[in-house]
């Protein structure tokens, strides 16, 4: 009985507001009084909470009237997107908190350091950070925050009083304003004044690549360990400001689901969360429960949503010592849409967003001394593990990349991770690391947890199913030498600020310049060479000359009939050496030991204008990461040709296309016309299932294992599990490589890890040499994989080029280039652009 007045009640709310305005009222607890001098959103933006969609510049723009109006509320812009939005932060607590709020940090900050061990936390402020729409066409939260921040400005008494005296919060009204602002624009113009709520109505049907992601269409809530974007590089340095007790996450969800909020599944908890942590997270849903029972919204906890991969919003501060929780709210995906529960307007998703705001800090303020004690006993007990490991470190590095080592230097300083310099050079466990391009990580610091998940291999778990990637140890991401070692030997001095990256020329040369190919930004120096009309070669075989060995792949710029002259020359390529952080070395002779510099060994490399196959039936995710590859990293001009207009485009100019991840390809009319372009000496790149399609459409001619699998003796019950379990949902594999093919030139190892998201596998072509990276036989390094698919891996090949007319067709099952971190495998991409007329 109790149920269906909830449900009741749950309809009746719906109903209420499916054709009316929603006031301020609707959303804000009706037994508190406001403050008259503090502005509502109304009255700022020009329209109720709920009405339109937020953009993002009023948002800021009522953030900062709330500012100037309370002195419950400070506020910072941390920094901007890539399309110039800020990045806001407030902070809301007491008057006289503010007063002395460097203080409270100090204090909050020293619980989790060895000399806040034994301090005193009954008097301390819990910290909660407050985090809206990381997803941008998850509107919600971000409009949510609207109320809330109002009611936290403007609302009186002596419980709000009590609450903001005991509590600090920090409050992000949009993590994602770029995608915020994307998708607003889409549901405003897509709005009728007759509120329609047919599902089939274009205001519910975004235009590729919608809202969810940054300009780069990438997706955030995936950034929290890696932090490559500007917008997770802000939060993330609050998060390590502060160290919050509570952080939260709020999304949403399909329009047919109802309402969660975590602990997620029980059984997919990350092994280096502890126990307490979760039993902590279900002791504060029950305060969300009471909430949404209170108003009579349906909701479901402890399904569907794991706490295992430490890159997302929800789970990261379980291994710094915080409580992470997510919140999933089914959306409206506009303004009103029908559902399976009746009727969702867009204000009753607010309105579930803002009483969870409310719940959480309730939680926090009630919990307040028992999550600051989780939180210093957290570190306590990380120190007492690190008592038993004292001398034990990780030194990591790449004798041939300094660019590569630096990036993971610079992503553990932005995790607050202390790093030393390496002593000396040294050749440890059979690896040699130079002591100007390696690192050394003691696992003795307050951090040590978080060093463990970021560096630790694991293959075995106690379940099969993963919301997210399964492994991500980052110097296998990116492909560095690293070994752990139980000595301090070789700890130099401390870096408290990373050396920048810097490159540089040799002495004016009338003969030639040459530099290896190694170095991660090699290909953003030979396309600015190339783009200046420079000639320059590739080694096809490794030399020595004047002193100085080169690998397969290095590259030669004679100086003689170019367009500039010596002088000239000269001072471009040192132009391009700084910009690109290599060292190219002048050369006064032809004659070497190997390869001399005029051999036929050297292949002409040509100026490349590379497009990118975007739009309907394109995954944005991996479309976005190449176009982040070439723009941000490079400076490589990348032409977005969108599959709507792509086959009335004229491709002639172009010496490469990149096809990413697609199930269903392009239409007849474009496929025949690229085709078309191949065989007129075109190389087209296609990845993950676009090879799928690839192969199906005759480009290129290959050979895949197929999958026998029968489930036997498997209930109805078990059917997702059973299928859930033969998701390689994102683990990382062992290669071995062919380096004198071209596609592998600049990588100095035998061997390279790949991150596998896909159940692809591509026979070995007949001919040897025409596998240069092929899987090994036990190809596990870390993450889940199941057996059978394992057995189906092992021994396959990730690339494959074949000839097509007077071009090539290049192909990929694995992303080379995943979530922007995975700087190991980016020259593969490079390699197969700039080198392809030798594979």
């Amino acid at each position: 009985m109790k149920k269906l007045i909830f449900l009741s009640l749950f309809l009746v709310s719906l109903t209420l507001t499916s054709q009316e305005k929603a006031t301020l009222d609707y959303y804000l607890p009706s037994n508190t009084n406001y403050n008259k001098n503090i502005p509502t959103p109304e009255s700022i933006i020009g329209h109720e909470v709920g009405e339109w969609h937020i953009t993002h510049d009023k948002l800021v723009y009522y953030m900062q009237a709330l500012a100037a109006s309370s002195d419950r509320i400070s506020i910072e812009n941390r920094g901007e997107t890539f399309e110039g939005r800020p990045l806001l932060l407030l902070t809301i607590t007491a008057p006289k908190n503010h007063g002395k709020i460097e203080q409270i940090q100090k204090d909050h900050l020293s619980i989790t350091k060895e000399t806040g061990a034994t301090q005193d936390v009954s008097n301390l402020p819990v910290v909660v950070y407050q985090g809206f729409s990381i997803h941008g066409n998850e509107p919600s939260g971000s409009n949510a925050a609207l109320a809330y921040a109002y009611y936290l400005a403007a609302a009186e008494g002596d419980a709000i009083e009590k609450l903001l005296e005991n509590t600090v919060i920090l409050l992000d009204p949009s993590f994602n304003p770029d995608g915020l602002q994307r998708f607003a624009y889409w549901a405003n113009t897509n709005k009728s004044s007759n509120l329609n709520p047919d599902n089939n109505d274009r205001e519910y049907h975004e235009v590729w690549p919608g809202g969810r992601t940054n300009h780069y269409w990438f997706d955030m809530n995936r950034d929290w360990l890696p932090v490559q974007l500007p917008e997770s590089r802000a939060r993330i340095a609050t998060f390590h400001k502060w160290m919050p007790n509570i952080l939260t996450d709020h999304h949403e969800m399909g329009t047919n689901a109802t309402f969660f909020f975590q602990p997620g599944e029980p059984d997919r908890v990350h092994p280096l969360t502890p126990k307490i942590n979760q039993e902590l997270t279900t002791e504060i849903a029950t305060y969300h429960s009471k909430a949404l029972d209170n108003i009579g919204s349906l909701y479901f906890s402890e399904e569907n949503y794991d706490d295992y991969y430490y890159g997302k919003g929800s789970t990261f501060p379980d291994v710094n010592g915080g409580i992470g929780i997510l919140f999933e709210q089914a959306s409206s995906r506009g303004h009103i849409q029908e559902s399976e529960n009746g009727i969702l307007t867009f204000p009753f998703t607010i309105k579930n967003q803002f009483t969870t705001a409310l719940s959480t800090i309730e939680a926090a303020e009630n919990m307040r001394v028992k999550l600051l004690l989780y939180q210093q006993q957290f570190y306590k007990d990380a120190l007492t593990e690190n008592s038993k490991n004292k001398t034990k470190t990780i030194i990591f590095g790449d004798a041939k990349d300094a660019a590569k080592s630096w990036h993971l230097a610079e992503i553990l300083q932005r995790q607050k991770i202390k790093l030393h310099h390496l002593k000396s050079d040294a050749k440890i466990n059979g690896k040699a690391f130079h002591k100007e391009n390696s690192y050394v990580v003691p696992m003795n610091q307050r951090n040590s947890r978080l060093i463990k998940a970021m560096i630790e291999k694991r293959t075995t778990f106690t379940d099969s199913l993963f919301y997210d990637i399964s492994a991500w140890t980052f110097p296998l991401a990116f492909n560095l030498d690293y070994t752990e070692v139980n000595s301090t030997a070789n700890l130099g001095e401390e870096i408290t600020a990373l050396p920048t990256l810097s490159g540089s020329v040799g002495n004016l040369s009338n003969y030639a310049y040459v530099f290896e190919w190694n170095e991660y930004y090699t290909p953003k120096a030979l396309n600015k060479i190339l783009n200046k009309g420079i000639r320059a070669k590739v080694g096809e075989k490794p030399f020595s000359v004047e002193g100085n060995t080169y690998d397969y792949g290095s590259i030669l710029i004679p100086v003689q009939n170019q367009k500039l002259n010596p002088e000239e020359l000269h001072t471009f390529l040192k132009e391009v050496a700084q910009e690109s952080y290599i060292d190219i070395i002048s050369v006064g002779t032809g004659h070497t030991l190997g390869i001399d510099l005029g051999s036929g060994s050297f292949q002409a490399l040509e100026k490349q204008e590379v497009a990118i196959i975007v739009g309907n039936g394109i995954t944005s995710y991996d479309a976005g990461e190449i176009w982040h590859l070439f723009d941000q990293r490079y400076n490589i001009n990348l032409t977005k040709l969108d599959t709507d207009y792509f086959s009335r485009t004229d491709l002639s100019r172009y010496t490469a296309i990149i096809m990413p991840n697609s199930y269903r390809g392009i239409d007849k009319a474009a496929s025949e016309k690229l085709k078309m372009w191949v065989k007129n000496g075109g190389t087209l790149i296609g990845y993950r299932n676009t090879t799928k399609w690839l192969a199906k459409n005759e480009f290129i001619d290959l050979r895949f294992k197929n999958d026998t699998l029968v489930a036997k003796d498997i209930t109805y019950e078990q059917k997702q599990s059973f299928f859930g379990a033969q998701v390689t949902g994102g683990a990382i594999f062992e290669t071995k490589l062919d380096r004198s093919h071209p596609i592998n030139f600049g990588y100095k190892n035998d061997v390279l890890p790949l991150f596998r998201n896909t159940n692809i596998y591509i026979e070995p072509d007949k001919s040897s040499y025409n596998n240069p990276i092929q899987y090994t036989s036990n190809p596990l390094l870390s993450g889940y994989i199941s057996e059978e698919k394992l057995k189906l891996l092992s021994n396959s090949v990730p690339f494959q080029a074949k000839s097509l007319g007077r071009g090539k067709v290049i192909v990929f099952t694995d992303n080379t280039n995943f979530r922007a971190f995975w700087y190991g495998t980016n020259k593969l991409l490079m390699n197969a652009i700039f080198f392809s007329d030798m594979l």
